[in-house]
């Protein structure tokens, strides 16, 4: 099937979960169980997601040969969405020379005496790179926004602490990433939404499986207990932040394949439309390559 064909196929299944405008966006709209009607058993979604891979992994060479366009991939979820093994699939083709992942965990004391970007600006990715962030920056408007006393760890002036500061991060934010696109930098964001439901039978086959009780911690189910509160803050970052230039992805995420052919597909469809291609050789350079042909040929 010709590549132009295959991307409006591809179209079909990432359009719809597409967020370039945050007026009127509300996240009861999106079903997490959601497949747009696909049906395919595994064998089918792993040989469509290979296909996804292998068109990533050709796209990345030229990304990194070109040496002008970087890609900033954003993962944000709550627990047991399936980020790690997202990331792990989606990504299992490219060249690890080219593509770095960072997974943000708690700010260390460095990071904490440094405004709330300092840590996540020093880790883009150089031209020519993917950087993948497990976890991201919208950590500063999610679970600082539930849990408002790791915002006191911050320490803040305290004419900068109150409730407008999380009007005024959304949109440093969103200042920041229209900054980044203006540098070259590609800002795909994708918010794995599972349902509680969900979340609930994951969390308790790590529970009865002992070579994954090593994934659970009594945290995540205290977390659950902020919920609604979570799902507020998700809505709220992605309302403030959708634009054209840097998109989210409100995936659905309680049917892991679907998940992963999703984001896939989007990744493609963005590199893609950079329009990337090998660097052309001057006629210098071809005057080189010959006489380092003609020398090699004549070797003794």
């Amino acid at each position: 099937m010709p590549r132009k064909e295959v991307l409006d196929q591809i179209q079909k299944y990432t359009h719809p979960f597409r967020i370039t405008a945050g007026k009127g966006f509300q996240l009861k709209d999106f079903d997490p169980g959601d497949t747009r009607g696909l049906k395919m058993d595994k064998g089918e979604a792993a040989g469509l997601l290979q296909r996804g891979t292998q068109w990533l992994a050709e796209e990345q060479d030229m990304l990194y040969a070109q040496d002008r366009w970087s890609l900033l991939l954003l993962f944000q979820a709550m627990d047991a969405a399936g980020k790690d093994s997202t990331i792990k699939h989606v990504m299992s083709g490219v060249n690890p020379q080219g593509c770095q992942v960072f997974s943000f965990k708690q700010p260390s004391q460095e990071d904490l005496s440094h405004d709330f970007m300092w840590r996540y600006v020093k880790r883009l990715p150089k031209r020519g790179r993917i950087g993948i962030f497990n976890r991201s920056y919208y950590e500063e408007v999610l679970i600082v926004r539930v849990h408002e006393d790791i915002l006191e760890r911050q320490r803040l002036p305290p004419k900068f602490v109150g409730k407008p500061i999380w009007d005024k991060r959304l949109a440093d934010i969103a200042h920041f990433e229209d900054y980044l696109t203006r540098q070259g930098v590609v800002i795909l964001k994708f918010f794995l939404h599972v349902s509680r439901e969900e979340q609930k039978k994951r969390f308790m086959k790590r529970l009865d499986n002992p070579e994954k009780n090593w994934k659970f911690s009594a945290s995540d189910v205290r977390e659950r207990r902020y919920w609604h509160d979570y799902m507020r803050s998700f809505e709220e970052a992605i309302r403030a932040t959708a634009s054209e230039h840097a998109p989210w992805y409100v995936v659905p995420a309680d049917n892991r394949w679907f998940t992963r052919l999703v984001v896939a597909a989007a990744i493609v469809e963005a590199v893609e439309g950079l329009d990337l291609a090998y660097p052309k050789v001057s006629p210098e350079q071809k005057n080189e390559l010959e006489a380092a042909r003609t020398e090699l040929a004549n070797e003794a």
